[in-house]
């Protein structure tokens, strides 16, 4: 079976609300492939997620960059599951890196999370990758193994799961893993899901590729076998995401 291409937007702690909504008309006069080809999510920050679902093209999706990892209460500061839920917004973006690394969420944390989110009815955006001192010591493929194991641990179903892999040494550095750097992680990963989950899970898994993409390496990277798809960081704030959006022609005239 085909996995649909999935390009996921990444905005980060980033826009005013006019600067929001600019973005948002870009996008809808964007001319991008049909949603069969490719499946579009944008991620503003928590403040500007109604007013970008309320104006966003209805074949686009709202993400949001976060959720706590249980049912809300007294937690100052975070924004439950549930709250998504009644917000209307389908997605979920889970364990990034930064968040990883500057508020130490362990790989257990994110797991919970991710089961926590998916038992509501959201979708999740899991991200995983290594750090270059990780990748440096050979180790890259442990520490996402490890991490998807974390995930695969607490949950039983993978229907509404799309597993982001991003080095974070390719993180908004400008460096960009090559596309056959991306392949072998994809694979293996691939891999390893078809040998600690099932096979079945392992085809119909959507990994996807974050870390510096641009309307400049989309393409070649698009074209390699596991590559499903980009969760894109800065270049989604502008007009470039299209040209992003784009690259899913690659897959459907493979």
């Amino acid at each position: 079976m085909g996995r649909k291409f999935f390009v996921g937007g990444n905005w980060k702690c980033n826009g005013t609300t006019e600067e929001v909504k600019k973005i948002v008309k870009t996008l809808n006069a964007g001319e991008v492939p049909s949603p069969d080809v490719v499946e579009v999510v944008v991620s503003p920050p928590f403040v500007f997620l109604p007013v970008v679902k309320d104006l966003l093209r209805p074949d686009f999706h709202v993400a949001a960059q976060n959720c706590w990892v249980k049912k809300g209460g007294a937690y100052t500061g975070e924004v439950s599951a549930e709250m998504l839920v009644n917000l209307g917004i389908p997605w979920v973006i889970l364990g990034h890196s930064e968040r990883r690394a500057l508020l130490s969420e362990s790989n257990e944390f994110v797991g919970e999370k991710v089961a926590y989110a998916l038992s509501k009815g959201l979708k999740v955006i899991a991200c995983i990758g290594e750090t270059l001192e990780q990748r440096e010591a050979g180790s890259t493929l442990d520490v996402v193994a490890a991490q998807t194991k974390a995930i695969a641990e607490r949950i039983s179903d993978w229907t509404n799961v799309v597993l982001a892999y991003e080095p974070v040494w390719a993180i908004g550095t400008g460096k960009v893993a090559t596309p056959a750097q991306a392949q072998e992680v994809h694979a293996e990963l691939r891999k390893w899901l078809q040998a600690k989950v099932s096979p079945e899970v392992a085809a119909s898994t959507r990994i996807i590729y974050g870390g510096s993409v641009s309307g400049g390496n989309c393409k070649e990277l698009a074209a390699k076998p596991d590559v499903d798809g980009f969760l894109v960081g800065g270049a989604s704030l502008k007009p470039e995401f299209i040209d992003i959006i784009k690259s899913a022609e690659v897959k459907k005239n493979a």
